[in-house]
């Protein structure tokens, strides 16, 4: 390629930082180049500046002509779940100190008597308070004494507090007294980062709002340093390209709103793969898709119907009890709902109390990483088991980039698993991958389930570093007929970063029963959450056309939670009591099978969304199936059902034709991960480069 073929403004990167690698996608005119390198812990940065000068290089770019840079990270959710957060304060309510250790006191295990809950985030010394009340309503029953806050501040410098978090009672209905708060800060103490609840996340409930505002507070001194690390750096390499970030809501914000709202990074990552495998689906024109995307050091499962994800208002980090809901901390804001475990190439296996195979959650990462990547690892990882199942090919994990070594798998299983239970190599290692593809075919069954779906007609959708390596067997545990292995499926979440449209959602408690509905309130409201959120769009794209929905959250009074029902742009513009209400009944009806007569109905909270248009991606052409590709070897590879040995052909993923088909077993590789063909199972190359993998080797309709 040379460099006058390349129009440098639409040059992009995509970048995921992973627990174990970052990801690097470069998209040109003329193609992708991809790349996976260590995450390199301590400065992040550094993997990103490595990856993206390689895929220069490969592409026969100039960094200079990379026109955006689009970045999806774990940081934030790593803070959260290890505690390596910044020293964070949170100032409340006379009386309400207590609300993030006191929780919602729901116990998720009913009869466990030694229930373990997450401690609060910020420790009960740094939380402090202030005399005030703000009613439900708006209506300040008790003004602000600010005559308290100096006493304050004093008392955070010398408890030397590096962040603030601001969370007053019923803030969502009135933010005056959170603002005010803030104006003194900002006098006295200048410097010091500040977050607002009626800001992070305006929405009733204060337990989550509390614990929200607190996450953001906790994080946003280490994300705000971090981000203006990677632009300093990036200006050092001439790459001068503006920097977005991936939300959890699958969109993408600029990077000043990103440091300000660093909370909504949490998920940012994992949201990337799910808009990658939806944008595949749609391609495709599949109803109901299973994403699943599996890297070094997490398994994430997404459901996604009608080629769009599952969304949600909220989720949990660092949950207590794996697929536990209530065990973790809630986070109020906009999320792609997805099950994440941990269960990676770097999850360590190790042995119960009872002399049983354990997997994970924790992992190796890339320092020092499972014990084959020869870096200091001494304990097995699931990478170490599939090296020995003959999944990977030692001299060519990731591109070659990291020689693997059969003798430390070997040494690392046997001392720890296969010796201790007096089995074979080839056993312990077998046992290692169906302990982690059971704990993933086990967590999606639940999500399923929570989510009211039978798997049954699903197709799933594989990527990640591990994915395909686990695919066909997590498939066959789910009794999934069809898996599609996308072309850089290695590198999903990276791609899926350049098919994200720009969005944010902004969100407000406004409570109304439709007894008292009045248009006026709701209209202006609404108005007041589309400025907010075009505000924000704007900020990144700002001659871009701007699409706009809403929903509002609705239940029948009494009821403890509510159902979301979607509103168009026209709706919001005029707003009307009779289509809502009706709207309502028919989303009930379709959840519970009936409406309840008799009964008001209140609407609790309110969202609006502004995102760019997506293009929408042409539907693929199926293939006409032809077995005309010979092997470029041979090698010897456990069957994933039953781990006996088996001699599977290898083909190599770049050397096969659109309608190429390969009969299992088989791997087909490639430098960013190994795809897998059962016996009995057939893969077609479909004509985007898709691998469309039959487990049963039925290709009717393919």
């Amino acid at each position: 390629m040379t460099k006058s073929s390349v129009v440098p403004s639409i040059i992009r990167a995509g970048v995921d930082i992973g627990g174990t690698f970052t990801d690097i996608v470069l998209e040109t005119p003329n193609g992708q180049t991809s790349t996976k390198v260590l995450t390199t812990y301590t400065r992040p940065e550094d993997a990103i500046i490595e990856g993206l000068l390689s895929v220069c290089a490969n592409a026969g770019v100039e960094p200079s002509e990379i026109g955006t840079v689009i970045h999806g990270t774990t940081l934030a959710t790593n803070a959260l779940i290890e505690r390596r957060g910044a020293r964070t304060a949170l100032i409340t309510t006379e009386g309400f100190r207590d609300v993030i250790e006191m929780r919602t006191e729901s116990r998720f295990e009913q009869y466990d008597l030694n229930l373990v809950l997450p401690e609060a985030l910020i420790p009960r010394e740094h939380r402090y308070t202030v005399t005030e009340r703000i009613l439900a309503d708006g209506i300040v029953d008790t003004p602000l004494n600010e005559d308290h806050i100096p006493r304050l501040i004093s008392q955070m410098k010398t408890d030397r507090i590096e962040s603030i978090a601001i969370g007053l009672l019923h803030s969502y209905a009135n933010p005056m007294h959170e603002r005010r708060i803030r104006e003194i800060l900002i006098k006295e103490w200048p410097d010091i980062p500040i977050s607002l609840s009626s800001e992070v996340s305006p929405q009733m409930r204060e337990y989550e709002r509390f614990n929200t505002v607190a996450a953001n507070a906790y994080v946003k001194p280490i994300m705000e340093s971090y981000l203006m690390r990677l632009k300093a750096r990036l200006a050092d390499h001439q790459i001068t390209a503006p920097v977005f970030l991936m939300h959890s809501g699958g969109g993408i914000i600029d990077l000043m709103s990103a440091a300000t709202f660093p909370v909504r990074l949490v998920e940012s990552g994992p949201a990337g793969g799910a808009i990658f495998a939806a944008n595949i689906a749609s391609r495709f024109q599949l109803e109901r898709v299973l994403s699943f995307d599996m890297g070094g050091t997490t398994a994430k499962i997404c459901l996604i119907k009608d080629q769009v994800p599952k969304t949600s208002r909220s989720f949990e980090v660092a949950r207590s009890y794996r697929f536990k809901k209530g065990s973790g901390m809630p986070i109020s804001i906009p999320v792609i709902d997805m099950v994440e475990i941990g269960a990676g190439g770097g999850s360590i296996a190790g042995l119960d109390a009872m002399r049983q195979i354990t997997v994970g959650p924790e992992s190796a990462g890339s320092e020092p990483g499972p014990s084959s990547y020869q870096r200091g690892g001494t304990r097995p990882a699931v990478t170490d088991a599939d090296l020995l199942m003959g999944k990977l090919d030692p001299d060519d994990f990731a591109g070659g980039s990291i020689p693997l070594s059969t003798e430390n798998a070997k040494t690392a299983i046997a001392d720890q698993i296969a010796t201790p239970l007096g089995l074979a190599l080839d056993r312990a290692a077998f046992g290692i991958a169906e302990v982690v593809d059971e704990n993933m075919a086990n967590a999606a069954r639940v999500h399923a389930v929570e989510s009211g779906e039978d798997l049954g007609g699903y197709v799933m959708i594989a990527f990640g570093g591990a994915g395909p390596l686990h695919a066909v067997r997590l498939a066959q545990k789910l009794n999934i007929p069809r898996v599609l292995i996308p072309a850089s499926a290695g590198v999903g979440s990276a791609v899926g970063f350049l098919r994200a449209p720009f969005s944010f959602e902004a969100s407000r408690s406004l409570y109304i029963r439709l007894s008292d509905w009045q248009n006026t309130s709701v209209k202006d409201m609404l108005e007041e959450l589309r400025e907010q959120a075009t505000s924000f769009v704007r900020a990144s794209v700002p001659d871009s056309k701007i699409e706009i929905s809403a929903k509002a959250y609705m239940r029948y009074v009494g009821q403890g939670w509510e159902i979301p029902v979607e509103l168009d742009d026209a709706w919001c513009k005029s707003p009307d009591k009779a289509k809502i209400t009706r709207l309502f009944e028919d989303r009930y009806s379709l959840l519970f099978s009936r409406v309840v007569e008799g009964l008001d109905i209140e609407i609790t909270s309110w969202t609006v969304l502004a995102t760019t248009p997506v293009q929408p991606s042409p539907p693929i052409l199926p293939c006409e199936g032809k077995l005309n590709h010979d092997p470029i070897g041979q090698r010897q590879m456990a069957d994933m059902a039953n781990g006996e040995s088996l001699t599977a052909a290898v083909f190599r993923r770049q050397d096969l034709t659109p309608g190429a088909m390969v009969k299992g077993p088989a791997a087909i590789v490639e430098p960013e991960t190994t795809v897998l063909v059962p016996v009995g199972g057939i893969a077609l190359m479909q004509s985007d480069g898709t691998l469309d993998l039959r487990l049963d080797g039925d290709m009717t309709n393919a």
